[in-house]
C-alpha cells in the first residue's frame, strides 16, 4: 500500500494532468480511472452509503484498518465513477486525521472545478465531506 502523503498523490496527480492538452483527454483520464476503481462489495451498495448531495447514484464505504481508513465506491455514471475514484486515490490508505485536515488543493490545481457542470461540482464536495465525515466517525471510535 501507498506510504505518499495526501499532498504528494495530489502533486503526482497535478502531474499526470498537466501531460493532457485539453479537457475531453482529461476526461478519457477521469473515466479511464473510474474503470481502474476496486469494485465495492455488493453488500454495501444500500441506500445509507449513498452519498447525499450526488445527482448520480454514488456508494461510498469505509473501514478502518492499522490505523488508516480505506474506501470503496462505486457509481451508476461513469464520470462521477472516475471522480470518486480520484478522491480515493488521494485519501485512501491514509491515517483519519490526515483525511479530516486534508486541503484537496489539486481539484483546483487541475481545474476540475471549472469545468464540471455545477450538479457535478456539488456532488464532488459532498463526496469530499462524506469521506472526511466517515473519517472523524471511524477515528472517532478508536
Amino acid at each position: 500500500m501507498s506510504t505518499m502523503t495526501i499532498n504528494e498523490i495530489q502533486e503526482e496527480l497535478i502531474e499526470d494532468f498537466s501531460f493532457f492538452d485539453d479537457w475531453m483527454a482529461k476526461y478519457e483520464y477521469i473515466i479511464q480511472l473510474g474503470k481502474e476503481l476496486p469494485l465495492i462489495d455488493e453488500a454495501h451498495k444500500i441506500d445509507d452509503l449513498l452519498i447525499k448531495g450526488c445527482q448520480s447514484r454514488v456508494w461510498l464505504h469505509a473501514a478502518y484498518t492499522d490505523d488508516k481508513v480505506f474506501f470503496t465506491a462505486d457509481s451508476d455514471a461513469i464520470i462521477t465513477k472516475g471522480l470518486v475514484s480520484l478522491m480515493i486515490k488521494v485519501l485512501s490508505g491514509q491515517r483519519a486525521e490526515d483525511i479530516v485536515n486534508a486541503n484537496l488543493y489539486f481539484i483546483d490545481d487541475i481545474g476540475l472545478k471549472e469545468h464540471l457542470s455545477p450538479t457535478r461540482a456539488n456532488g464532488l464536495v459532498a463526496m469530499v465531506k462524506q469521506m472526511k465525515l466517515y473519517a472523524l466517525a471511524l477515528n472517532a471510535k478508536q
